[in-house]
């Protein structure tokens, strides 16, 4: 394999040269040095530039700043170019276009508008990639393959006659048998019972609600068709780029969930997201340490890459925010508190027309004589001290469980609250925990639960027997284990598990629920230490400890937090959200059963603490996202200024991070 760049902590973005003049590209490469650039991501949108017109390729431009990057010792992330469809080819095969659950084609103007099963787009972009892997593998300046870019951002789910016969074949391989699928998907109700393949169409918009488990299974389906596709560019790039790392940029962002990308890692040699702050969002600030967590979780706790985040507004969302001064470096050592050892940003320069000409860049329409150029200068300073943690791995004694066909699952038809996220309970904990200063590796469900002090299984709706079984054998090992409400309800097929809720977890924990109460949004309810909101239950114990009672309503009385002792650890369960004052004391019940303590003592509330561990050395990440200053006890040498700390005053907003020892 061909090293990516790893003596410093790698800086880069998106570079787009085909944008500007050849003058400009001299003056980018200058500016990349300045800010400490030590790679770019390349020909993510050129298709119609390399190929103009069908088997008519033009290289010449690609070549020459693949020249200019290798001279001024930037390396190459080389996209295959194969996003977005030129316009000469969806002009020429308007069948590649993607349907919506209308039936209303798609159509190009914008990017991504093509069928994930079009055996016509696969070829014409099978055909780029062999160009390009055989042209450019020998390249110095050549250090990784970028294969395509977000897929699914905006032609998943495609509903059309193409996808609906790669459907029935994937059915196929999965039921063999239509007794098995009409089995699966509980077609004895509603006259569903299928008779022949041909018969099964995608979830398509119909006159009422649509079987769950068919919705489920083209979920499952989509997902495994632009894998399929993925896995083709990638044989084409082992077939004719040997030995070069490839990756594609996965969006871990909360609100991205078509994909299940668990199920893609061992299809990329590095993993890598785009990432975005919402604005919108109640806490965006944690929703940044949830997707870092969670990509972490997706690399099996080796260093990741961001591949994407922006230095200051974007420009999809409703009002585009500038990052406050200083935001621009403590967000991006946010990602690497997280355990990024790469940081990309879209984009290098600044477009002058398109639909991202508002998105921020590296170099912002007030050129490099500017404070946001500025603060990436000195983040590349910084990045260079930071070359020491490279390699380095988060140190988290919490695994908290995240499975994205069970989000599907949970947010089908028909469910007892549609206004529930299935993510509701997952990020409320892991904000709580967050801001204690507690570390999670947010985990599929296989992963080895053993290895924790603490599991959380938060709104598992949807579990198999043997993810249950490693959930119960982590508790006998030793583990404190929460279980939220609406977990372990349906089995793989979205079958209720009958006898009483939460099925799978019911000998567990000790309890079983009649009932579901559901709050909705701004609901609550009395409990003996607090307030319950979004949801409750009729729980009753069977082989368990009540700590915590509903106060009031048609449940008062009845359980809503329990405990039971398992093996050497133990079981819990919280059958409602309790308002974050008691959840937090709670998750203190936990983390204090479990062992587990903060990872800095009296840290001040609005200060992330992360610390990364190599061998026998430790870098302690502390950032302030507070407006005032904040004096956190810890020492070390800072690698942000560069100079020995006994006790760290933090200005708004500022950064450190303190080699210890």
């Amino acid at each position: 394999m061909r090293d990516w760049p790893t003596k410093t902590l790698a800086l880069g973005g998106d570079y787009n040269p085909e944008q500007w003049p050849r003058p400009v590209w001299d003056e980018d490469i200058e500016l990349m040095h300045r800010a400490g650039v030590s790679f770019v991501s390349l020909g993510i949108f050129s298709w119609s530039w390399l190929e103009p017109a069908k088997g008519e390729y033009e290289f010449e431009w690609l070549d020459t700043i693949m020249d200019k990057l290798h001279a001024g010792g930037i390396a190459v992330d080389l996209a295959t170019a194969t996003a977005t469809p030129p316009p000469w080819l969806s002009a020429a095969h308007p069948e590649i276009l993607p349907v919506d659950r209308d039936g209303h084609t798609l159509w190009p103007g914008s990017r991504q508008a093509w069928c994930p099963t079009s055996p016509v787009f696969r070829d014409y972009a099978l055909a780029l990639t062999r160009q390009m892997a055989t042209r450019y593998h020998d390249h110095p300046a050549l250090a990784m393959w970028h294969v395509s870019n977000e897929y699914a951002c905006h032609n998943l789910p495609c509903y059309c006659d193409e996808c609906a016969r790669h459907f029935r074949a994937w059915l196929q391989r999965r039921y063999e048998t239509l007794d098995r699928l009409n089995d699966a998907w509980g077609t004895a109700f509603w006259s569903q019972r299928y008779t022949a393949w041909d018969q099964v169409l995608p979830p398509r918009r119909s006159t009422s609600f649509n079987n769950p488990t068919h919705v489920l299974d083209y979920k499952r389906f989509s997902s495994d068709a632009l894998l399929d596709f993925m896995r083709a560019e990638r044989a084409v790039l082992d077939e004719h780029s040997p030995g070069v790392l490839v990756t594609t940029n996965f969006m871990t962002l909360s609100g991205f969930r078509h994909l299940d990308y668990h199920q893609w890692t061992p299809t990329v040699d590095v993993v890598s997201t785009d990432h975005y702050i919402v604005d919108a969002l109640a806490h965006p600030r944690s929703e940044l340490a949830y997707s870092g967590d969670l990509t972490r979780g997706l690399a099996g706790g080796a260093p990741w890459m961001l591949m994407e985040h922006s230095t200051s507004a974007v420009n999809w969302q409703p009002t585009n925010h500038a990052k406050a001064p200083g935001q621009t470096i403590r967000d991006a050592l946010a990602h690497v508190a997280r355990g990024a050892d790469t940081i990309g940003w879209f984009q290098w320069r600044q477009s002058r027309a398109g639909s991202e000409k508002f998105h921020s860049a590296v170099v912002p329409h007030a050129g490099a004589d500017s404070a946001r150029f500025r603060e990436v200068e000195e983040l590349g300073r910084i990045a260079g001290r930071l070359g020491e943690l490279v390699g380095s791995r988060v140190e988290a004694r919490v695994a908290l469980l995240h499975d994205y066909q069970s989000m599907w699952a949970a947010a089908g038809p028909c469910m007892p609250s549609s206004e529930l996220d299935p993510l509701e309970a997952a990020h409320t904990i892991h904000r709580l925990l967050h801001d204690r200063g507690v570390t999670c590796d947010v985990v599929h469900p296989s992963a080895d639960l053993t290895a924790y002090d603490v599991v959380v299984v938060p709104q598992l709706y949807l579990i198999t027997d043997e993810h249950a079984a490693a959930v119960a054998d982590a508790a006998r090992a030793g583990a404190q284990v929460l279980v939220t409400y609406f977990s372990g309800i349906s089995d793989a097929d979205d079958h209720v598990r009958l006898g009483g809720y939460p099925g799978a977890f019911r000998d567990l924990l000790g309890v079983r629920v009649e009932e579901f109460f559901p709050l909705g949004p701004g609901g609550e309810v009395a409990l003996t230490g607090g307030t319950g909101t979004w949801w409750s239950e009729h729980v009753e114990v069977t082989d368990a400890v009540v700590l915590e009672s509903y106060a009031a309503g048609p449940l008062s009385g009845k359980a809503a937090l329990t405990r039971r002792d398992v093996g050497q650890g133990g079981a819990w369960y919280l059958s409602t959200l309790p308002d974050d004052d008691r959840l937090g004391r709670l998750l203190d019940d936990v983390l204090a059963a479990g062992g587990v303590t903060p990872t800095v003592a009296g840290l001040p509330t609005g200060v992330e603490a992360t610390r990364r561990r190599s061998g026998e050395g430790s870098w302690l990440f502390l950032l302030n996202h507070t407006d005032a200053p904040q004096a956190v006890p810890a020492s070390g040498h800072d690698l942000v200024t560069d100079g020995r700390l006994d006790g760290v005053e933090l200005a708004p907003g500022g950064v450190a991070v303190l080699r210890e020892g």
